[in-house]
């Protein structure tokens, strides 16, 4: 990597570690500094829903953060000492995470830190983002100047991209003139981590709503718990005292709760504030330094996670020399959903503000009934889980390539589940060659580019697609098996010529085991759709969908149209002039 294509993150938080891991997965080196002297030892935020875990398997870590952490049941909402409302978790549908984990940010950070050490990364503690200077706009030339540890002296450096992970006052917001839109809420947060005796819950979180203001209590992972509380702002940055915490459980939780001990208390005010443009010429923001968010419902570590993942896949292919347009969709993706985010939370949090009256009873009355009728499992939970990427209006999934459904006798739109911008559903397959695992969501938890080959449904009796007797889909004297092999086989061609065929995989997906077994030195791997969800889909078939690195369609072509898909999606552009 030479000097002008170097990527220097300026912030090791979850979400700067997140897109450094993410970029050298994908073969790309980059700076990590942070003027800290080591990775958090302070917990802060607690959970990790199920869209943040998934892209933290896409980096090798969510196992480790499974052994360490705390599955959530649930959550219940209290007012005057009585049960309003509340939610169940593990209902999630078509993931490996279908419930939020109890995980001191302290554990992720660390697991993460770990991970880019065994990449071969590296982050430049002590080391402080002195100044930057922006000029230009794409791309822009950066300048900082670090203030670096024993040097003596500040060192100026020139990144070709500068990515701001640096927190709420991030100074890279701050240098490339980026406004930080939004408001604080008038009230002072406190919380404790600590042991208390008395009943607490073991395996869900409560909210006790109160006339006086919220308490929360939530399970530790390995014992404990933490208690959140608000009140009037006072200017006082302070952490309580154990004696303090005591006198605010007392009067909003239930009686008998007692506080033992603490191992961290902190004191601090609340932002709900988005950064007016994500991106600024080679300037890019993510985390903290992009949106801020109140702690209710735990959006902001989630949100700064897959802001790194999504960053970090696109910046490698641009880099690796994918259409530099691509880096557009990263505002284009990424600022709705932290605009969802600062919703959600904010929702909950002017939720518990709700001190007397009938705003008060109103608010009781509706918790009771959403949760008598499922509404509150059915929309809150996937709203927190942060699973729909939302990207159907994204210019990264070109919407002009073939609507699902138009072939094979469906007509119209079909079930979308192959729409440009749409998650991919999870399907259970049998791998045959190329591959171990045991579904899609599993092949696809590597976090790469993937050329997803989907045979066609095949009719009894035949060797693949089509009546019985006939030849199939692949013209005369040829099966729909031998089509969609084929097919596999021109789009390893096209990968190998691709921006990213070192970090792309080809798989032919059929609904059958062939007859004459695999050849072993095919350039791509073979599964058998035992669920049949994906390759129903195919009709006639073979249809060829490119699965972006976060698990989303891309862009889909019949396996005549190679060129067009290329063509359609900017990281196989180099490939297009050898296939159109």
């Amino acid at each position: 990597m030479t000097q002008t294509d170097t990527v220097l993150i300026v912030g090791a938080g979850p979400t700067g570690l997140t897109t450094a891991c993410t970029l050298l997965q994908h073969g790309v080196d980059c700076r990590v500094i942070d003027r800290r002297n080591g990775p958090a030892s302070e917990p802060k935020a607690l959970i990790l829903w199920s869209g943040a875990l998934e892209v933290l398997r896409r980096i090798d870590v969510a196992d480790s953060l499974e052994k360490r952490s705390l599955p959530l049941s649930g959550a219940s909402y209290w007012s005057g000492g009585r049960r309003t409302g509340g939610v169940r978790f593990g209902a999630l549908a078509d993931t490996a995470f279908p419930r939020p984990l109890c995980v001191p940010q302290s554990v992720t950070e660390g697991v993460l830190y770990d991970r880019l050490l065994k990449l071969g990364g590296n982050v430049e503690w002590n080391t402080e983002l002195a100044a930057a200077r922006i000029t230009g706009s794409t791309p822009s030339n950066v300048s900082v100047t670090l203030t670096v540890p024993g040097t003596g002296s500040p060192a100026p450096f020139s990144p070709r991209w500068l990515i701001g992970a640096d927190g709420t006052h991030s100074t890279v917001r701050a240098a490339a003139g980026i406004a930080f839109e939004g408001s604080t809420y008038a009230r002072d947060f406190l919380l404790g981590d600590g042991v208390f005796t008395g009943g607490l819950p073991e395996d869900e979180a409560q909210y006790h709503l109160t006339p006086e203001g919220v308490l929360v209590v939530v399970p530790l992972p390995g014992g404990g718990h933490r208690v959140f509380f608000d009140r009037d702002a006072t200017g006082e940055v302070r952490p309580l005292s154990d004696e303090e915490l005591q006198e605010l459980l007392t009067a909003r939780g239930p009686k008998g709760w007692k506080l033992e001990s603490t191992w961290w208390r902190s004191t601090f005010r609340v932002h709900t504030k988005v950064a007016a443009r994500f991106r600024e010429g080679s300037v890019l923001l993510a985390g903290d330094a992009a949106h801020c968010h109140s702690p209710a419902g735990g959006q902001g570590l989630n949100t700064g996670v897959q802001d790194g993942f999504n960053l970090g896949w696109k910046l490698a292919a641009v880099i690796n020399g994918a259409d530099p347009a691509l880096l557009d969709s990263y505002e284009a993706e990424r600022r709705p959903a932290a605009l969802r985010a600062l919703r959600n939370s904010d929702r909950q949090t002017r939720l518990w503000m709700l001190r007397q009256g009938p705003k008060r009873v109103l608010r009781d009355t509706l918790l009771k009934v959403a949760t008598a009728t499922g509404a509150l499992d059915r929309r809150i939970v996937p709203e927190l889980a942060q699973l729909d990427p939302g990207l159907e209006s994204s210019p990264a999934v070109p919407g002009e390539l073939p609507k699902p459904g138009t072939r094979g006798g469906r007509g119209g739109k079909g079930p979308g589940l192959l729409s440009p911008g749409v998650r991919l559903p999870d399907t259970p397959w049998q791998p045959l060659h190329g591959t171990d695992a045991a579904s899609l969501h599993e092949f696809l938890a590597a976090g790469r580019h993937t050329l997803l080959v989907l045979q066609g449904a095949s009719a009894p009796g035949t060797s693949g697609s089509g009546a019985p007797g006939t030849s199939g889909s692949g013209g005369p004297g040829t099966s729909g098996a031998d089509a969609g092999e084929r097919t596999a086989a021109e789009a390893a061609e096209l990968v190998a010529r691709s921006t990213v065929r070192s970090q792309t995989d080809v798989l032919l997906l059929t609904d059958h085991r062939p007859r004459g077994g695999c050849d072993p030195s095919a350039p791509y791997a073979r599964a058998v759709d035992i669920g049949r969800k994906l390759t129903e889909l195919a009709g006639a078939g073979p249809l060829v969908v490119y699965v972006r690195p976060d698990g989303a369609v891309g862009a889909w072509s019949s396996h005549r149209d190679l060129g067009r898909l290329a063509a359609g999606v900017s990281v196989l552009g180099a490939a297009v002039e050898s296939v159109a």
